[in-house]
């Protein structure tokens, strides 16, 4: 977010999603930024799911929040932004009843609760509301099981973290760098 207003101009995608993720100089040495963190979350639920989702919970609301929020929607899915410090349309943790809970087929962590050294922590899910029906998709992918990950399989989740979405959105910035 921050180097945006340096960037020469941004990509439709970037703008939409309001982050860069790689930036590529021309031959005339100017800049475009580009978010690549969208297709390579999109790429790796399409390659774990058969069903994509009606309705998703996206925790947090950083860079990475966008991102994923823009693939969500490009695949129509509806989106809720879940925050501890929610803003207009955003809900708050507390209010994740069961019965909200079962309306939901995908809960995505965009936050950097469980990264490596903190592998202790985990958003503050009713985390005995989830049940089979869920995939919950961690964007942390150090450690590979992040605790938020565990929480989910003990309840019966299907769970992923974010190794492959890395790789996919990294391969595409190189083929922007090398196009």
């Amino acid at each position: 977010k921050e180097v945006i207003p340096f960037l020469d101009q941004i990509s439709k995608e970037a703008e939409s999603i309001g982050a860069v993720n790689t930036i590529k100089f021309d031959s005339q040495g100017k800049t475009t930024g580009h978010n690549t963190d969208h297709l390579g979350f999109e790429k790796a639920l399409k390659e774990q799911i058969k069903t994509l989702p009606k309705k998703a919970l996206i925790l947090g609301t950083g860079g990475a929040s966008g991102a994923v929020r823009y693939a969500l929607e490009r695949l129509n899915c509806e989106v809720i932004f879940v925050s501890r410090t929610p803003k207009e349309n955003q809900l708050n943790y507390p209010e994740l009843t069961q019965d909200f809970l079962s309306n939901i087929q995908l809960i995505v962590n965009t936050t950097p609760l469980g990264t490596f050294p903190n592998t202790e922590q985990a958003p503050p899910l009713p985390y005995d509301y989830l049940n089979s029906q869920h995939l919950l998709f961690d964007l942390i992918y150090n450690p590979s099981e992040t605790l938020f990950m565990k929480k989910g399989k003990e309840k019966g989740s299907q769970v992923m973290n974010g190794h492959k979405m890395l790789i996919f959105q990294a391969e595409k910035s190189w083929e922007l760098w090398n196009q």
